[in-house]
């Protein structure tokens, strides 16, 4: 028996008309690029920010920040997914009440947002770490010698050149965290993947539909990639990054 493809499924209806099936995807990946967007953004504040306080003197702030590292980095992500959007709302009254009178599609993205944001950021802040550390200590002691303060050294020397060295694994850490939008669909949200299976149980055309998203993820990892790649270039600092032209 031949396999029939048939790459017109894209180009007809869904059952209750109105809407087409390439349409149907297009609103899935528009709800994966903003998730993505906005968990990037909390993920690289808030992994910047405890990777910074795991290498000052305090011991209480880095034990802080060791805390949240072994927390969201140790309890996988599909566990936590469900925690944030199915448990902690029952221990927070007012959330609860928000979460079930608002608009699902908002409720999931919320908790899909802080979810795969805090998760990142537990990964950002170890890479963060390894790159302070990295650099030589006569760069901190030069700032000490200049009278900065410890947060002035950290502003104006000690961060720059980490943030830079760490371009590459951040690169990593940004198409990860684009494919693990993906589990979002495990609380109801429409991103692409579900999305794609969904038009798959309609159509029961679940090559040509997994096929479409599959590349649409890898345009999308490969625009994130270059862009970062860009970046990298732009702010390679000679002799701290191997191939940092390339």
């Amino acid at each position: 028996m031949g396999f029939n493809l048939d790459w017109s499924v894209y180009f007809q209806e869904l059952p209750e008309g109105g809407v087409f099936y390439w349409e149907m995807i297009v609103s899935g990946l528009g709800w994966t690029l903003a998730l993505a967007a906005c968990a990037w953004v909390i993920a690289m504040a808030l992994g910047v920010a405890v990777g910074t306080i795991r290498t000052t003197d305090s011991r209480a702030l880095v034990a802080l920040g060791n805390a949240w590292v072994e927390l969201f980095r140790n309890i996988p992500l599909l566990v936590q997914m469900f925690l944030w959007y199915f448990v902690l709302p029952e221990f927070i009254p007012p959330l609860k009440r928000w979460v079930v009178n608002a608009e699902p599609a908002h409720a999931q993205f919320l908790a899909a947002m802080l979810c795969l944001g805090l998760f990142t950021s537990a990964r950002i802040a170890e890479q963060v770490r390894a790159g302070i550390q990295s650099l030589p200590r006569g760069q901190r002691l030069a700032s000490q010698a200049l009278g900065l303060t410890q947060a002035q050294a950290y502003r104006h020397v000690l961060l720059p050149m980490a943030l830079r060295i760490v371009i590459p694994p951040l690169t990593s850490e940004t198409m990860n965290l684009i494919k693990n939008t993906s589990i979002a669909l495990t609380i109801g949200l429409a991103e692409l993947t579900f999305r794609t299976r969904e038009m798959g149980e309609y159509t029961f055309r679940y090559f040509e539909a997994f096929t479409a998203a599959t590349l649409i993820y890898v345009a999308i990892a490969l625009a994130a990639n270059r862009v970062m790649a860009l970046v990298e270039r732009r702010t390679a600092i000679p002799g701290y990054i191997a191939g940092g032209g390339r």
